[in-house]
């Protein structure tokens, strides 16, 4: 049985929450709830949860104030949170998990069993020291992104991954150092995640860090090859834009 919080400065939020965790959770028992974040770090240090439920938005401050105050922690986070694009995308990047409001049940009934897997691999304090580092940066251009490793996680400066290629629904990530990680989202997550005016896709199957890319050579679309020598074709509606971005026309 996983021991649980919820932090929330909304009381309804906290008896919605609850009843949908004790109804589709039996894994999970509600053993405290707080309104602030004092609240909050006075209950983590007594009860020593294996999750905390946590809003992002607290008074005098936010969640991310409160962890601060609190690393390293040895619980389990899913965030709360009706934030904007750009925080999303922190979250993904750093592998951790988050509920938009109002919470989906498959969805909360998702995040709970990836916490409980979690918890047998102890990544959180990486994870979560990625999240921040990333959250502090001033632009809107995300440092580091996790990636399987073994039994735990990789974080991966975004400008050392030369490309990614789809496989079977999941994406293979290639790096600078020459490793290949096997990625748990698709090629076109991937996508969305990584800074566009870096990363292009050229084919359906490939997504290339434009910095890598060595060589050009014609043809109805072309074949590019990186600087490790692999060679990768340019589907042909996509050729005229990636030459584009390199001032070709």
């Amino acid at each position: 049985m996983i021991r649980a919080l919820i932090i929330d400065d909304e009381p309804k939020n906290i008896r919605v929450l609850k009843n949908l965790v004790e109804q589709f959770c039996p894994q999970v028992k509600i053993c405290g709830e707080a309104e602030n974040a004092e609240t909050a770090i006075r209950l983590i240090k007594e009860l020593h949860p294996g999750l905390v439920f946590l809003d992002i938005e607290m008074p005098y401050g936010n969640a991310f104030d409160m962890l601060d105050k609190l690393m390293p922690v040895d619980f389990e986070i899913i965030f709360i949170t009706a934030f904007d694009e750009y925080t999303l995308k922190a979250f993904k990047y750093s592998a951790l998990d988050y509920l938009l409001k109002p919470v989906n049940i498959e969805e909360l009934k998702e995040a709970v069993e990836k916490a409980e897997k979690r918890i047998q691999h102890k990544d959180t304090n990486q994870q979560l020291n990625n999240l921040l580092y990333n959250l502090k940066k001033n632009n809107t251009t995300l440092q580091k992104i996790a990636l399987p490793f073994k039994e735990s996680l990789l974080f991966v400066p975004v400008n050392n991954i030369t490309r990614c290629e789809a496989s079977s629904g999941y994406c293979n990530v290639f790096t600078s150092d020459g490793q290949k990680f096997l990625g748990t989202k698709t090629i076109k997550e991937y996508e969305e995640m990584l800074p566009p005016d870096v990363f292009f896709r050229i084919h359906n199957s490939h997504l290339i860090n434009l910095t890598y890319v060595r060589k050009y050579l014609k043809g109805r679309g072309g074949l590019v090859e990186m600087e490790d020598g692999v060679m990768i074709e340019v589907a042909s509606r996509r050729k005229e834009e990636f030459l584009a971005r390199f001032g070709y026309r």
